[in-house]
């Protein structure tokens, strides 16, 4: 009790701008996730390699002397190279899908590596002109508001392009694939090809992202996807989990998950913040993300036991 009475609020008001921040860019990573989780079904974990790729092609490049908002796309077919990697390796070799993925993602360690030449590279704020800083964010003003506002705008416009490219024939394909992959086939769907364009676009996703988180924080570092897979699932279980019934009764009900993928993981972030908020140790908070993950995952499977148990009653 008396530990709780020391905590200050408002530093928790304080970080709470920097969590949001950090949550609206880990969100793209999380519709990558959401693409090979829900709608591929394929148990992708190419995500924790392909988003320190991502970073470092974007750090390294503007090192060079490239724009900030040039070395992004650049990130993004990074990642997408990564995807594809994966994907023939599964669809050509016939590699199972999440060794095909683990392979990839040991196999990115030494790319990224090779990229960066060393474990860790900074770009600071400082000496160039980011797209996204968490000083936008913390030094508050017109540069947070403008920096919200920029976010927002690239995330709305994101989703526009994602609910576009799932509803044309293409993307209903990669759809019809998740689904049922033998009814696909019998339909006369190249499955192979779906599933590698839909992991070069969930990859190339996550490439982004990892190139504006390097941005964000000011740096990229080999060891700064380890994890991520978690978060990506976590985001995407939360949103559906708390906005799933909310979706699933609009018009655009593919555009809702979406934007709720991507609430999912401010509010996975926000969580987090406070969990550090309350002193608990850092070295802890893997083990709190996977508990988010489990205890998010069990609520429709304990939903339905429950309306089971009320039916038979």
């Amino acid at each position: 009790m008396f530990c709780l009475m020391t905590l200050n609020p408002l530093s928790l008001l304080k970080a709470l701008p920097g969590s949001v921040a950090q949550g609206m860019i880990w969100g793209i990573m999380a519709l990558g996730v959401y693409i090979t989780f829900r709608i591929l079904d394929f148990p992708d974990l190419t995500v924790d390699g392909s988003i320190a790729t991502g970073a470092a092609v974007s750090v390294m490049l503007i090192r060079g002397g490239v724009s900030p908002l040039l070395s992004l796309p650049v990130a993004f077919l990074a990642g997408m190279l990564a995807g594809l990697v994966t994907g023939l390796l599964n669809t050509v070799l016939g590699i199972p899908g999440i060794l095909a993925s683990i392979l990839t993602q040991i196999s990115l360690y030494s790319v990224n590596l090779i990229i960066m030449g060393k474990s860790n590279q900074p770009v600071s704020v400082d000496n160039y002109p980011l797209v996204v800083a968490l000083r936008y964010v913390t030094e508050g003003g017109t540069g947070r508001l403008l920096f919200f506002v920029g976010v927002i705008l690239f995330l709305l416009a994101l989703v526009a392009v994602l609910y576009w490219y799932f509803g044309t024939e293409q993307g209903q394909a990669i759809r019809a694939t998740g689904c049922n992959d033998n009814m696909a086939r019998a339909q006369g769907i190249n499955t192979n090809f779906t599933k590698v364009v839909a992991l070069m676009i969930s990859n190339g996703l996550v490439g982004l992202c990892g190139g504006m988180y390097a941005q964000f924080q000011g740096a990229a570092d080999i060891n700064m996807g380890r994890g991520a897979i978690v978060t990506g699932l976590a985001a995407v279980i939360i949103g559906e989990v708390l906005f799933g019934k909310f979706a699933s009764k609009r018009k655009l009900a593919f555009a809702y998950t979406l934007t709720a993928v991507i609430l999912g993981a401010v509010i996975y972030y926000m969580v987090y913040q406070f969990v550090l908020w309350l002193n608990m140790p850092s070295e802890n908070m893997k083990l709190f993300s996977a508990i988010v993950v489990a205890i998010f995952l069990s609520v429709p499977n304990l939903k339905e036991k429950l309306a089971a148990k009320k039916g038979v009653a």
